[in-house]
């Protein structure tokens, strides 16, 4: 039975495109295609139940009615981040990212906390009480702000504290901001100004809507939701969906290190407690569409007028693979490469070494596909010398086929006698795609993935990679580039297969508009290379057929 590798070809590639839709559903909560068992829906009552493995007595912070104090907004700037902070609290309810533009709104600066009618999303630090009815300082309670800078200016360093007293225990809250540092020093100093021993906890607690960030779309998407790490457990990646129908989502309780976060493409906020420090971990629902992720601390007996610090940290900015491994373990993992994450990092690991020489993310993304061109260069050429042979020897099969169309088996026996004569191996050119095609694919979540190159300019009309081409260039370039690939294949020998593969180009190219630039420049490079490579295989075995 003839085997047309060109259709194989496609079919794999089909597939592959169809494996990476399915893993983005899958990675962004949604059903996968190939599960019977539909997403549940987002339910509209809240949910208000503990969060499993919690002592009662702990009581995770939950939602409450604002007291009376009248809070205020203070707001603090460095050359990186702007960050209000509410006096009620002592909570960071919104926070601007000076560095990175908005991807809906290129005038206005990427938010990441903040409180709007689509939703709140949080970041909550205060006090837990192992005494009923003893109520301690909390993200409820009204915290006195003490005066000093509020913009760095010309110093490196600035620092918001705040202070609060309920229930014989006084806590001040100190911010730390630091140029060019999306780190926020977050100290906890609790004072027993009572008179009787308390046992205190600290809880560092994120609170986000159940929403896509907006301005995600189907083909430059990525996981939003909650993360952690834990030194025995390591990354683990949460869903809302799960916490929405179980009240809480399945992950490691306890603790001694670690950290907890919020996701999503391209930036992250996570709480970094001290290390070597006992802590139970939870996530919850907290009410309609709100969800939160935290970690409990116990501070030990504070005896009365004694007081304890807790150094904590609050990561909120981009997803810079190498920042990130730097400030804790496994931080690096939010960046998310999907199901080839042992491919992908790798991957951008000498794409970033690339990157150091070269300075330009578009100029980097042309030298790695010629880096895997050459790696693959044996592979390729084998499949492209099948390919080259089948279309010599063309004319031979279609005599076949005109001797032979009334006797179907006659008509595959002589064929395999043909591929036998002519040392052609009809599956020669699957394998070389198939080994190539985990490298392609972690590419792809690789360019799609890295906050390194949002906003990043190659040349020309392309001022940012990981958005769409603004005037449709590179995915007609890559169509071209496909159009010139299937002229050099061999000629199908239905003619309505032939029709299908002229199609495929265009199809795939309508598709690409929607891709980020980024990874259209990868496949029009790779395809001229591929023609290249290919136009002289084929000519050779073409001179050499003419010889004989």
């Amino acid at each position: 039975m003839e085997i047309n590798k060109r259709t194989i070809l496609w079919i794999v590639f089909s597939v592959s495109l169809v494996v990476l839709w399915n893993n983005w559903m899958v990675s962004n909560g949604k059903q996968s295609m190939f599960s019977a068992t539909p997403p549940a829906k987002v339910a509209t009552v809240a949910n208000t139940a503990p969060a499993a493995g919690l002592p009662a007595a702990a009581g995770v912070p939950g939602t409450a009615a604002q007291p009376a104090f009248q809070g205020e907004t203070i707001t603090m700037t460095t050359d990186v981040m702007k960050v209000d902070i509410d006096t009620v609290g002592g909570v960071i309810k919104r926070l601007e990212l000076l560095k990175f533009k908005d991807a809906n709104d290129k005038t206005k600066n990427q938010v990441l906390f903040d409180v709007t009618s689509k939703g709140m999303y949080l970041a909550q630090t205060g006090l837990l009480s192992n005494v009923k009815d003893l109520t301690l300082p909390a993200k409820e309670t009204g915290f006195i702000a003490k005066s000093g800078p509020r913009a760095l200016d010309s110093a490196n360093e600035i620092q918001l504290v705040l202070e609060a007293e309920q229930g014989g225990v006084k806590l001040t809250k100190t911010f730390t901001f630091k140029r060019g540092d999306y780190l926020i020093g977050m100290r906890h100093d609790v004072a027993n100004v009572g008179a009787t021993p308390v046992s205190p906890s600290l809880y560092l607690q994120l609170l986000h809507h159940g929403n896509k960030p907006e301005g995600e779309s189907y083909f430059n998407s990525s996981y939003t939701g909650p993360t952690m790490y834990t030194p025995a457990d390591h990354y683990q990646k949460l869903t809302f969906d799960t916490i929405e129908k179980k009240g809480h989502a399945e992950h490691a309780t306890k603790a001694d290190d670690g950290w907890v976060a919020i996701s999503q493409h391209y930036f992250v906020s996570a709480f970094l407690p001290p290390a070597n420090m006992p802590r139970e971990i939870f996530t919850k629902k907290d009410g309609p569409n709100l969800y939160a992720i935290g970690t409990i601390m116990p501070l030990g007996i504070i005896a009365p007028g004694k007081s304890v610090t807790n150094d904590a940290r609050l990561y909120s900015g981009p997803q810079d693979e190498n920042k990130l491994a730097a400030i804790a373990p496994g931080l690096e993992r939010v960046k998310d490469y999907g199901f080839l994450h042992i491919i992908a990092q790798p991957i951008f690991w000498v794409m970033d070494q690339i990157h150091n020489v070269l300075g330009n993310w578009g100029w980097t993304i042309i030298a790695f596909t010629i880096l895997i061109k050459l790696l693959f260069f044996p592979l390729s050429a084998a499949g492209y010398k099948s390919m080259a042979r089948i279309k010599v020897v063309t004319p031979k099969m279609q005599a076949i086929r005109e001797k032979y169309k009334g006797d179907p088996a006659k008509m595959n026996q002589a064929t395999m006698e043909l591929y036998k004569t002519e040392k052609i191996n009809p599956l020669g050119g699957c394998l070389p795609i198939l080994v190539q095609m985990p490298v392609f694919i972690a590419l792809y979540w690789v360019l799609q993935a890295s906050a390194e190159m949002r906003g990043a300019p190659w040349i020309g009309w392309i001022t940012d990679l990981t958005a769409p081409d603004p005037y449709y260039i590179l995915p007609v370039l890559y169509a071209i580039s496909m159009f010139i690939t299937t002229k050099l294949n061999p000629a199908p020998a239905d003619p309505m297969q032939a029709k299908m593969m002229l199609f495929m180009p265009l199809a795939f190219s309508v598709m690409f508009i929607f891709f980020p630039s980024g990874l259209v420049l990868y496949w029009v490079v790779n395809n001229i290379l591929s023609i290249g490579q290919q136009w002289v295989i084929t000519k050779k075995f073409e001179d050499a057929a003419a010889k004989k």
